[in-house]
Order: structure tokens, then C-alpha cells, then sequence
């Protein structure tokens, strides 16, 4: 029998802190990785991430931003347009305006963003959006009238084309999020709403009339007349093409038909909405060949239309020479029964990985068993068919809706101190990038911004902010607040993200490799029950890379059985602390972390 002890200390992009003895909000140095990552079976991993185009989606790392909050590259089209519906809603002292961000500044950041490791930029809404309605400011871009340019508030058709070909000279993809479920808040129903429009005495919504309600008492729509014509094409102008049926209580037949917060309902039922719809989507990929859609309020429509929708998107998208061009939709829901129907019986090739979200704040923000990790990727079976399967689904651990990750490891209230925080971050970071899926980090995180959870409470400034709310949060790794400049590449976090997208983007077994259980500990309270394993293995090399995570906070040793000549150390995570080891013998490898620490190993399989 042979035993090896293995010392940790090839490549080092984690922080070097020792959790009990940080004090608060001091930035922890960073050891950044190597130029050259070692293990890399990729000699033209250069040639691959210049070439955007035939890059297959598996190997990009993406970056979720919305425009409005990110880099003010033109002050003057702050307020959007001159007049009319797309003008005004700056307000850059509160959480609801519009606060100036567009898109040259975003084409500005692109070095910020190359540094970071990103490889793919998705985009909230660009398209004209009705600027101020009865319920806030379209600071978000869900409000469309015209599905045919873009907002003045974010810039013009000439400008996001500048930004993408920018974006594609340096191999950078770019992805539009579209909407079909809805338009802007337009219509109105005369047995809710005054002839001004504004609804009647002691009324706030429209309640939800049911598909069995009698004709005679169902809604009257009507338009102001000012807004007979705002929407674009011409089309989205005749109610006969939307539901009518008042606001949704997402739940039963409303979540389907129901205004989504007094959103127009499109009737996506009725063949010429979806015909439409295909129509202006296909429009937008001719004139600015984005590289993918990310697609808003997916389980909200009915599932027909995706049916259709989504082929013949994609089908457009390579005629048009786009040759992978990749659509992930938003469906709301932990469950993946309920998503994995979209990617299956929907004909969308992914959506984005709620679960995935949710088993990693349960690990890693509320210390709960690594078990949800091993019962989560078991299921990942039931994404797999002729055009989808798990590893395209899109990963992510914050965005604008739910709030950050800093967030929720402020609420789950087990970190003890500033630098257990940041560590946690950090370790579900490197869940997420070492795990199956496509990674996706929301813009902030990477600068450790918390907010106070929940769609505007999660969309701070990237620029320094007049935001009162978000200025007085507490951010991860830093003495700043969000009352400051935030592109720093110094940042803990930055450097920990930047990291992990090399590692990532130089070994082919991370992108494509098949997960594989290896160690999950049943009994909760055993003292290793915080750590957990599993193998990414590439089936065409046969290459396999053990990720071991501890999510406890105490020291932990696990014996993986497996027949091994070696594995050698990729990753350390914890240098000048205490060295990860690891033990190989004959039939199993046994590895030491330190708490809230994680290793990656590449394993020789025995002869």
C-alpha cells in the first residue's frame, strides 16, 4: 500500500485571513493566480475565447448588468428623450429613478470587465420603455412601447451596436433580455379607471376576472388618447391582442393570463402575437446580431408558445449567421420539476438555475447540509433531451429581483465576523464556477455590495451613488461604500472571481466535465458533515478534478474511496493559514480542509 501527503500550494486565488482574528472590514491580501494555470489541456484557450462567435455557451463566464446603475458614459441622455413618453424619471437620490447609467458606459468598462474574466454580458431591457408610470420609474427597462429602439435613457440603435462590436472585437459575446409576456402599463379598463385614466375612488388594482366570466361582465378596455398609437409596431396598439382579464395574483389561471403587476397582458395564445413576436425578435437579431436572449417571465406565458418561439429564434439566429446563438429563459421557481419542463416540453434549451441558487444559500449563508447539493444535482436528468441538459443551465447566486449574496449571508446571521463573511462569498463563488452550469455573477457582487434584498434594493450604483439606503450598507471586503467609485480590481472578491474565470476558462474538465458524486456525509452530525465532494470528469480525455468543500467553520477530514496513483493539488485556498492536505492510498484519498475552505485536485486514476 503507498501513502502520498500532498501539500496544497500550486495556485493560490483565495484569501489569506484566518477567520477568528480579521477585523472588520479590513481588505484581506490576495495572492492572484498564475499567468499560466497549471494542468491546462487547452494550448489555444486564447484562439477559443477571441472567437465568440463559434464558442460553444458552455465555455463563457457571464456578467448580469443593468445598464442604469452601472456607468454613466453620456450625461446627456440622463432623462431620455426630449418629451413624450420616454422622457424624465431621473432621480439619483432615489432607489426607484432613473440615475444616468447607459450604454457607452458600459462599452467604457469593457477592460473592467476582461479583467474580471467575463466572457458574456447580459443586459436587462434596452428597448423604449414608458418612462414614469403609476407604480415607479422604468430605471429597469421592463416597461416597453417600442420594440424597435432603444431606450434614450440607455443611448440609441448606433450606440449598442458600437458597444457589441467593441464587445466582439475582444471576444465578448453580448445578451439581450427580451420580453413577450408584456408591454408598458397602457390600457385601461373603464370599469376600474376614470375617463383620465387614474382608477376610480378607493381602488388600487384591477381584480382578476376569470376565462369563465361571463361576457357581459368582463372588462371594457380603452386607451387614453394621447397613447392611441405609442406602441411600436403598430399591432401592440389593439387590445383585442391582450388578455384584459385585470391584475394577476400569480396564482392559478392568473399567473398565465393575469397583468403582471398591471403590466399589459399579451394573449401569447392568439397565433398572430406569437407570429408577432417571433417577427420583432427576429428584427432585432438582424439589425444588431446580439448573441443570445435571456427571456423575461418565462412561466408566465403559456407553454405553446415557447414551443414555438424558441426554435424559431434560434433557427433565425443561424441564418443570420449566428451559428450558437443561446437562449436561457427566467422561470421563478426552486423546484426543477417545474423547470426543467420549460427546457424539455418548452423547447428552451435552458433557464436560468433558481435551485441551484437556492441550494447554495442554504449550504453556504445558512450552514445547512450539503446533502440539498448531492439531492440537487441528482435531478439534473430531468433537464436532458435533444436540444437541453443541466450543464446549459445558467448558475447564479444573487440578481435584481431576490437581492445579493451578501445579502442573504447578512440574514442567515451565522457569520460571526466581517471576514467570514466575505470568505462565504467567496466559497459560493467557487461552488458556483467549479460546478456544472454556466456561471453568472451579478454586477457588485464581484465588489462586495450587499443591499438590502429585493429588486431595487439590490440594484445599487456602480458609480458613486446619492442613494441614502444603499450608502449606509456594510460591503464585504472593503472599507468603501457604494457613496464611492466601485471598480476596484484590488477587491478581495474581484480578484477571487478573476481567479476562478481563468482557472476556469484554461481547463476544459471544468466547462464540460460530468458531475459525479464522491462524498456526502448522511449523518448531519458527524463532524465532518459540513464537507461534501464530488468529481468533474471529461468523458473525450478521461480527466478527472476532485472539488472538496468544507462549508463548516472548524477543521474536517474526509476519506473518499477511490483507486488513485495520484492527485495533485490545483487549488489552495487557505495559504499561510494551515495547508489543505491531502492522503492517497490504495483504495481511497483522504483530505483535510480548514473551515470555509474548499480544494481541487487532479486525480490520476490507478493503472
Amino acid at each position: 500500500m503507498k501513502r502520498i501527503l500532498l501539500t496544497t500550494s500550486a495556485v493560490f486565488i483565495g484569501i489569506s485571513l484566518m477567520l477568528s482574528g480579521c477585523q472588520t472590514n479590513e481588505k484581506a491580501e490576495v495572492k492572484p493566480l498564475s499567468s499560466k494555470p497549471l494542468f491546462s489541456k487547452e494550448p489555444d484557450a486564447t484562439a477559443l475565447y477571441q472567437d465568440y462567435l463559434n464558442r460553444d455557451i458552455r465555455d463563457d463566464i457571464f456578467y448580469f448588468v443593468l445598464p442604469d446603475r452601472f456607468n454613466n458614459g453620456n450625461t446627456a441622455n440622463d432623462n431620455g428623450a426630449t418629451s413624450g413618453i420616454s422622457h424624465g424619471g431621473l432621480d439619483t437620490t432615489s432607489e426607484r429613478g432613473f440615475h444616468g447609467g447607459d450604454i457607452k458606459g458600459i462599452e467604457q468598462k469593457l477592460d473592467y470587465l476582461q479583467k474580471l474574466g467575463i466572457t458574456a454580458i447580459w443586459m436587462t431591457p434596452l428597448l423604449r420603455n414608458q418612462a414614469i408610470q403609476k407604480d415607479g420609474i422604468a430605471h429597469h427597462g421592463y416597461w416597453i412601447v417600442d420594440f424597435s429602439e432603444i431606450d434614450p435613457h440607455f443611448g440609441s440603435n448606433d450606440e449598442l451596436k458600437q458597444l457589441i462590436d467593441a464587445a466582439h472585437l475582444r471576444g465578448m459575446k453580448v445578451f439581450f433580455d427580451i420580453i413577450t409576456n408584456h408591454t408598458a402599463d397602457i390600457i385601461r379598463y373603464k370599469e376600474c379607471h376614470q375617463d383620465d385614466g387614474l382608477y376610480q375612488q378607493r381602488l388600487t388594482r384591477c381584480q382578476y376576472k376569470p376565462l369563465n366570466t361571463p361576457e357581459s361582465e368582463r372588462y371594457s378596455p380603452f386607451i387614453l388618447t394621447q397613447d392611441e398609437a405609442v406602441k411600436v409596431p403598430h399591432w401592440l396598439n389593439d387590445p383585442q391582442y391582450y388578455h384584459n382579464q385585470g391584475d394577476s395574483t400569480f396564482e392559478g389561471e392568473s399567473s398565465l393570463n393575469g397583468d403582471f403587476n398591471g403590466l399589459d397582458d399579451l394573449d401569447t395564445q392568439n397565433p398572430q402575437v406569437l407570429n408577432g413576436m417571433i417577427d420583432i425578435y427576429q428584427q432585432l437579431i438582424t439589425e444588431f446580431k446580439p448573441d443570445g436572449f435571456r427571456i423575461d417571465t418565462v412561466r408566465h406565458v403559456d407553454l405553446s408558445f415557447w414551443q414555438t418561439f424558441s426554435p424559431a429564434i434560434v433557427e433565425f439566429a443561424k441564418q443570420q449567421g449566428i451559428p450558437n446563438f443561446h437562449v436561457f429563459g427566467e422561470v421563478y421557481d426552486s423546484n426543477p420539476q417545474s423547470l426543467s419542463v420549460f427546457t424539455t416540453e418548452g423547447k428552451l434549451p435552458s433557464v436560468l438555475d433558481f435551485a441551484f441558487q437556492d441550494t447554495a444559500a442554504k449550504i453556504f449563508y445558512q450552514g445547512q447540509s450539503p446533502l440539498l447539493a448531492k439531492q440537487l444535482f441528482e435531478q439534473d436528468d430531468l433537464y436532458k433531451d435533444e436540444d437541453s441538459q443541466a450543464d446549459l443551465l445558467m448558475t447564479f447566486l444573487s440578481n435584481h429581483d431576490m437581492g445579493r449574496a451578501g445579502y442573504f449571508i447578512n440574514e442567515a446571521g451565522i457569520a460571526s465576523t466581517e471576514a467570514e463573511k466575505l470568505q462565504r462569498s467567496i466559497l459560493s463563488h467557487a461552488f458556483m464556477f467549479l460546478s456544472r452550469g454556466i456561471p453568472v455573477v451579478y454586477y457588485g457582487d464581484e465588489q462586495g455590495f450587499t443591499g438590502d434584498g429585493n429588486d431595487i434594493d439590490a440594484r445599487e450604483d456602480m458609480f458613486a451613488s446619492k442613494v441614502a439606503s444603499y450608502n449606509d450598507n456594510t460591503l464585504l471586503g472593503t472599507h468603501a461604500t457604494t457613496a464611492d467609485d466601485n471598480f476596484d480590481t484590488s477587491h478581495p472578491l474581484f480578484i477571487a472571481i478573476s481567479a476562478l474565470s481563468e482557472l476556469r476558462k484554461n481547463n476544459r474538465v471544468l466547462r464540460r466535465g460530468e458531475y459525479q458524486a464522491r462524498f456526502y456525509q448522511a449523518d448531519t452530525r458527524a463532524e465532518n458533515a459540513a464537507m461534501f465532494a464530488f468529481s468533474r470528469i471529461d468523458r473525450e480525455t478521461g480527466e478527472e478534478w476532485l472539488m472538496v468543500f468544507n462549508s463548516g467553520t472548524q477543521i474536517a477530514q474526509i476519506s473518499i474511496p477511490m483507486k488513485v496513483s495520484s492527485a495533485v493539488a490545483v487549488v489552495d485556498t487557505q495559504a499561510g493559514i494551515q495547508s489543505n492536505s491531502i492522503e492517497v492510498a490504495d483504495t481511497q484519498i483522504s483530505v483535510s480542509l480548514p473551515g470555509l475552505s474548499y480544494g481541487v485536485y487532479q486525480i490520476t486514476p490507478e493503472s
